[in-house]
Protein backbone atom coordinates (compact mmCIF):
# COMPACT_ATOMS: atom_id res chain seq x y z
CA UNK A 1 0.00 0.00 0.00
CA UNK A 2 1.03 3.37 -0.60
CA UNK A 3 2.09 5.78 2.42
CA UNK A 4 1.64 9.21 2.58
CA UNK A 5 3.65 11.31 4.69
CA UNK A 6 1.78 14.98 5.83
CA UNK A 7 2.36 17.20 8.02
CA UNK A 8 -0.63 19.51 9.92
CA UNK A 9 -3.71 19.48 8.17
CA UNK A 10 -4.58 23.03 8.92
CA UNK A 11 -1.68 24.55 7.98
CA UNK A 12 0.16 22.43 5.22
CA UNK A 13 -1.03 22.96 2.26
CA UNK A 14 1.32 20.95 -0.22
CA UNK A 15 0.33 18.03 1.79
CA UNK A 16 -3.00 18.76 1.45
CA UNK A 17 -2.89 18.45 -2.85
CA UNK A 18 -2.08 14.73 -2.92
CA UNK A 19 -3.64 13.28 -0.24
CA UNK A 20 -7.23 15.16 -1.89
CA UNK A 21 -6.00 13.61 -4.83
CA UNK A 22 -5.72 10.02 -3.64
CA UNK A 23 -8.86 10.46 -0.95
CA UNK A 24 -10.94 11.75 -4.17
CA UNK A 25 -10.07 9.16 -6.74
CA UNK A 26 -10.12 6.03 -3.72
CA UNK A 27 -6.70 5.28 -4.16
CA UNK A 28 -5.91 3.17 -0.63
CA UNK A 29 -3.18 4.51 1.39
CA UNK A 30 -1.36 5.05 4.86
CA UNK A 31 -0.90 8.52 5.97
CA UNK A 32 1.65 9.08 8.38
CA UNK A 33 0.69 12.29 9.89
CA UNK A 34 4.56 14.19 11.12
CA UNK A 35 3.24 16.80 12.86
CA UNK A 36 4.94 20.30 12.70
CA UNK A 37 7.02 21.32 16.32
CA UNK A 38 9.54 23.50 14.24
CA UNK A 39 11.40 23.32 11.28
CA UNK A 40 14.90 23.36 12.95
CA UNK A 41 17.22 20.46 11.83
CA UNK A 42 16.68 19.03 15.65
CA UNK A 43 13.46 19.31 15.69
CA UNK A 44 11.38 16.18 15.52
CA UNK A 45 9.68 16.88 12.63
CA UNK A 46 12.91 17.47 11.03
CA UNK A 47 14.45 14.56 12.18
CA UNK A 48 11.44 12.28 11.09
CA UNK A 49 11.14 13.64 7.81
CA UNK A 50 15.10 13.50 6.92
CA UNK A 51 15.02 10.10 7.80
CA UNK A 52 12.46 9.76 4.75
CA UNK A 53 13.63 11.85 1.90
CA UNK A 54 16.77 14.15 1.30
CA UNK A 55 15.04 17.23 1.62
CA UNK A 56 13.31 16.69 5.02
CA UNK A 57 9.76 18.10 3.98
CA UNK A 58 6.02 16.79 3.48
CA UNK A 59 4.69 15.62 1.58
CA UNK A 60 6.94 12.53 0.75
CA UNK A 61 4.74 9.32 -1.00
CA UNK A 62 6.41 5.94 -0.47
CA UNK A 63 5.68 2.73 -2.52
CA UNK A 64 7.64 -0.59 -1.70
CA UNK A 65 10.69 1.44 -0.83
CA UNK A 66 10.83 4.22 -3.20
CA UNK A 67 10.34 7.63 -2.12
CA UNK A 68 8.75 10.66 -3.97
CA UNK A 69 8.90 14.03 -3.01
CA UNK A 70 7.35 17.16 -4.35
CA UNK A 71 3.95 17.53 -4.71
CA UNK A 72 3.94 17.63 -8.49
CA UNK A 73 6.40 14.70 -8.74
CA UNK A 74 3.80 13.10 -6.82
CA UNK A 75 0.61 13.63 -8.56
CA UNK A 76 2.51 12.62 -11.87
CA UNK A 77 3.82 9.14 -10.19
CA UNK A 78 0.34 8.32 -9.05
CA UNK A 79 -0.66 9.19 -12.43
CA UNK A 80 0.82 6.99 -14.25
CA UNK A 81 0.49 3.85 -11.97
CA UNK A 82 -3.10 4.48 -11.31
CA UNK A 83 -3.94 5.31 -15.46
CA UNK A 84 -7.40 4.51 -15.10
CA UNK A 85 -8.05 6.72 -12.68
CA UNK A 86 -7.68 9.22 -15.47
CA UNK A 87 -6.35 11.68 -12.98
CA UNK A 88 -5.30 14.19 -15.57
CA UNK A 89 -7.80 15.79 -18.32
CA UNK A 90 -8.88 13.71 -21.31
CA UNK A 91 -7.07 15.62 -24.33
CA UNK A 92 -3.44 16.23 -24.82
CA UNK A 93 -4.10 20.01 -25.21
CA UNK A 94 -6.08 19.67 -22.22
CA UNK A 95 -3.72 17.71 -20.35
CA UNK A 96 -1.06 20.70 -21.04
CA UNK A 97 -2.93 23.27 -20.19
CA UNK A 98 -3.47 21.13 -16.47
CA UNK A 99 0.17 20.92 -16.28
CA UNK A 100 0.86 24.31 -17.15
CA UNK A 101 -1.28 25.73 -14.22
CA UNK A 102 0.25 23.52 -11.88
CA UNK A 103 3.36 24.29 -12.55
CA UNK A 104 2.49 27.74 -11.89
CA UNK A 105 1.25 27.33 -9.01
CA UNK A 106 4.30 25.23 -7.91
CA UNK A 107 6.19 28.03 -8.56
CA UNK A 108 4.13 31.03 -8.26
CA UNK A 109 1.87 33.40 -6.12
CA UNK A 110 4.40 33.93 -4.04
CA UNK A 111 2.67 37.07 -2.33
CA UNK A 112 -1.20 35.19 -1.48
CA UNK A 113 1.01 32.60 -0.23
CA UNK A 114 3.09 34.65 1.97
CA UNK A 115 0.43 37.32 3.12
CA UNK A 116 -2.00 34.70 3.80
CA UNK A 117 -0.73 31.61 5.09
CA UNK A 118 -3.03 28.08 4.85
CA UNK A 119 -5.26 28.01 8.58
CA UNK A 120 -8.21 26.37 7.79
CA UNK A 121 -9.92 26.51 11.29
CA UNK A 122 -9.23 30.26 11.44
CA UNK A 123 -11.69 33.63 10.26
CA UNK A 124 -9.59 35.86 9.29
CA UNK A 125 -11.85 37.96 7.14
CA UNK A 126 -10.54 41.13 9.10
CA UNK A 127 -7.02 40.86 8.11
CA UNK A 128 -7.87 39.58 4.83
CA UNK A 129 -9.46 43.28 4.48
CA UNK A 130 -6.67 44.55 5.26
CA UNK A 131 -3.86 42.65 3.43
CA UNK A 132 -6.23 43.32 0.26
CA UNK A 133 -6.11 47.08 1.28
CA UNK A 134 -2.53 47.35 1.65
CA UNK A 135 -1.02 44.58 -0.74
CA UNK A 136 -1.23 45.05 -4.27
CA UNK A 137 0.88 41.87 -5.05
CA UNK A 138 -1.80 40.15 -3.74
CA UNK A 139 -4.77 41.62 -5.47
CA UNK A 140 -3.04 40.89 -8.68
CA UNK A 141 -2.14 37.14 -7.61
CA UNK A 142 -6.05 36.44 -6.68
CA UNK A 143 -7.13 38.28 -10.41
CA UNK A 144 -4.78 36.36 -12.18
CA UNK A 145 -6.35 32.91 -9.96
CA UNK A 146 -10.04 33.94 -10.62
CA UNK A 147 -9.22 34.99 -14.72
CA UNK A 148 -7.26 31.54 -15.33
CA UNK A 149 -10.32 29.92 -13.08
CA UNK A 150 -13.29 31.80 -15.17
CA UNK A 151 -11.51 31.00 -18.49
CA UNK A 152 -10.81 27.25 -17.71
CA UNK A 153 -14.72 26.55 -16.24
CA UNK A 154 -16.21 28.63 -19.01
CA UNK A 155 -14.40 26.19 -21.46
CA UNK A 156 -14.80 23.20 -19.54
CA UNK A 157 -18.61 24.18 -18.48
CA UNK A 158 -17.68 22.92 -15.05
CA UNK A 159 -18.42 21.36 -12.73
CA UNK A 160 -14.57 21.09 -12.04
CA UNK A 161 -11.68 22.93 -14.11
CA UNK A 162 -11.42 20.65 -16.41
CA UNK A 163 -15.11 19.21 -15.99
CA UNK A 164 -14.57 15.98 -13.73
CA UNK A 165 -12.19 16.19 -10.67
CA UNK A 166 -8.30 16.51 -12.44
CA UNK A 167 -5.11 16.76 -10.07
CA UNK A 168 -5.38 20.75 -11.39
CA UNK A 169 -8.37 20.76 -8.66
CA UNK A 170 -6.44 19.31 -6.30
CA UNK A 171 -3.62 21.35 -6.89
CA UNK A 172 -5.58 24.52 -6.12
CA UNK A 173 -7.53 23.58 -3.25
CA UNK A 174 -4.92 24.72 -0.73
CA UNK A 175 -5.57 28.36 -2.32
CA UNK A 176 -9.31 27.92 -2.48
CA UNK A 177 -8.46 27.32 1.46
CA UNK A 178 -7.25 30.51 1.50
CA UNK A 179 -9.56 32.57 -0.30
CA UNK A 180 -12.33 31.37 2.41
CA UNK A 181 -10.18 31.75 5.46
CA UNK A 182 -8.93 35.18 4.09
CA UNK A 183 -12.20 36.21 2.44
CA UNK A 184 -10.89 37.56 -0.55
CA UNK A 185 -13.32 39.18 -2.71
CA UNK A 186 -13.69 36.83 -5.85
CA UNK A 187 -15.90 37.01 -8.28
CA UNK A 188 -19.75 34.89 -7.71
CA UNK A 189 -18.76 31.83 -9.93
CA UNK A 190 -15.50 31.40 -8.31
CA UNK A 191 -17.28 31.71 -5.20
CA UNK A 192 -19.66 28.96 -6.64
CA UNK A 193 -16.34 26.89 -7.79
CA UNK A 194 -14.65 27.14 -4.69
CA UNK A 195 -17.77 25.46 -2.66
CA UNK A 196 -18.34 22.98 -5.06
CA UNK A 197 -14.50 22.09 -4.63
CA UNK A 198 -14.83 22.22 -1.09
CA UNK A 199 -18.13 19.91 -1.11
CA UNK A 200 -15.96 17.66 -2.94
CA UNK A 201 -15.16 13.90 -0.95
CA UNK A 202 -11.33 14.43 -0.72
CA UNK A 203 -11.49 18.38 -0.11
CA UNK A 204 -14.10 17.74 2.53
CA UNK A 205 -12.50 15.11 4.45
CA UNK A 206 -9.28 17.02 4.77
CA UNK A 207 -10.91 20.22 6.06
CA UNK A 208 -13.14 17.72 8.39
CA UNK A 209 -9.90 16.58 9.97
CA UNK A 210 -8.88 20.18 10.01
CA UNK A 211 -11.30 21.20 12.02
CA UNK A 212 -10.82 18.72 14.50
CA UNK A 213 -6.76 18.78 15.00
CA UNK A 214 -7.22 21.68 17.46
CA UNK A 215 -2.78 20.93 17.12
CA UNK A 216 -2.32 25.21 17.01
CA UNK A 217 1.53 26.27 16.36
CA UNK A 218 2.88 29.18 17.23
CA UNK A 219 4.80 29.98 14.20
CA UNK A 220 1.91 28.90 11.42
CA UNK A 221 0.02 31.51 13.39
CA UNK A 222 0.96 34.86 12.72
CA UNK A 223 -2.11 36.37 13.38
CA UNK A 224 -4.22 34.52 15.60
CA UNK A 225 -5.14 36.90 18.88
CA UNK A 226 -6.29 34.19 20.99
CA UNK A 227 -6.74 29.97 21.13
CA UNK A 228 -9.85 28.45 20.45
CA UNK A 229 -10.75 26.92 23.52
CA UNK A 230 -8.72 28.54 26.30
Amino acid sequence: MLKLYIGNKNYSSWSMRPWVLLKQADIAFEEVMTRFDSFDSSSSFKQTMSAVTPVGKVPALVDDGFVVWDTLAIAEYVAEKFPAKALWPQGMQARARARSICAEMHSGFGALRSACPMNIEADLATVGALVWRDKPAVRTDVARIAGMWSELLEQSRGPMLFGEFSIADAYFAPVAMRLKTYALPVPTSIAAYIDRLCATRGVKAWIDDALLENDFRDFEEPYRLYTPGA
